[in-house]
């Protein structure tokens, strides 16, 4: 896990003020498709592996190496968990490994808890937001470097 938290804090830290964006010439539409296409595989591979939603890698990858802004990246990333993570519930499900009691109680305060957090997100400026997502990759991170 150390290598995971590695991974978080090295993205919580390319998510600082003043660092450098990634930028480039304005991709075709379709080269930028394809990329995005082989992020949506590495993270889901990822996900799938580690049980995470994703969003740990995709906000900070959309963000940085594709311009997107923190709102978009963020609410793309909760788009995306939806079939990503019923996939993944559903193999793991298959091999006997889902409680389905346990999902249904933290879905229902998933649930309320995600109208709310996107509520307060949508009045933040980008750039506090973001602030906040590094944050919570650092505390995750060295939480993981701790334990």
């Amino acid at each position: 896990m150390n290598a995971f938290a590695a991974f978080l804090l090295s993205f919580a830290f390319s998510l600082r003020p003043g660092a450098a964006e990634y930028t480039t010439r304005e991709p075709s539409r379709m080269n930028q498709s394809l990329k995005l296409v082989g992020v949506g595989f590495a993270v889901g591979s990822l996900s799938g592996l580690l049980g995470i939603g994703g969003g740990v890698f995709m906000v900070p990858i959309m963000v940085t190496y594709f311009a997107f802004s923190q709102h978009i990246a963020q609410a793309t990333s909760l788009a995306v968990v939806v079939p990503t993570g019923m996939v993944g519930a559903l193999v793991y499900g298959l091999h006997g490994n889902l409680d389905l009691g346990i999902t249904l109680n933290i879905v229902v305060g998933s649930m309320l808890g995600a109208s709310v957090g996107a509520r307060l997100a949508k009045k933040l400026p980008a750039a506090q937001l973001k602030k906040l997502f590094g944050i919570m990759l650092i505390l995750a991170g060295v939480r993981m470097v701790l334990s």
